[in-house]
């Protein structure tokens, strides 16, 4: 009988703790993430695909102006748990550009809830046929260690400064940045 009534205490405590756990909604991002094995590289890349950030205008000199990311995660081979680097892309599309970012005005900050980190001079991506179309678009690049994109996916805010402009990440792109990391295997 006591057995019985022990049994039955449990189920309930159980039944009880299980019912209280609110299964969290997932947020849609709307970005698109794939993977990819690259034979020719060995390496497998998982990618947030050009995913807008903003397009009211870059906090600076230019008006008229859309910005977005690209996020590539690259894996040594075909696992999935131990990333050797992230590119990130930013992107700059406009239909007015005088003039593109400076090589000198180049350096990347961003700012995340508690810190700044000085990510170093990004790379200008040159994209063949750009002439006589409607939009510029200008691609700027750097190369991150996985910590410090770790550090980015799990902050609360995100602020890209490039130069002397600015822009904040929004609630869909921080949910899609934390996406894509959790897909890394949790080996690391």
């Amino acid at each position: 009988m006591s057995k019985t009534v022990s049994t039955l205490l449990c189920v309930v405590i159980l039944f009880m703790q299980s019912s209280t756990v609110v299964p969290q909604k997932p947020i849609n991002h709307g970005a698109r993430i794939e993977t990819k094995y690259d034979g020719f590289a060995s390496e497998t890349v998982m990618r947030l695909q050009k995913m807008k950030v903003n397009c009211n205008g870059f906090g600076g000199n230019f008006k008229d102006y859309c910005v977005s990311i690209d996020v590539a995660l690259h894996c040594p081979g075909p696992q999935m748990s131990r990333v050797a680097k992230v590119t990130l892309q930013l992107l700059f599309e406009t239909r007015s550009w005088d003039e593109p970012h400076p090589a000198n005005q180049r350096e990347l900050a961003v700012m995340t809830d508690t810190e700044t980190l000085r990510l170093g001079k990004m790379r200008l991506i040159r994209r063949p046929n750009t002439v006589l179309q409607e939009k510029m678009v200008e691609t700027l690049e750097t190369t991150l260690p996985y910590g410090v994109f770790k550090k980015l996916a799990q902050s609360q805010s995100i602020e890209f400064q490039v130069g002397n402009d600015k822009v904040e990440l929004n609630e869909k792109n921080l949910a899609a940045l934390r996406d894509l990391n959790n897909r890394v295997l949790k080996s690391q």
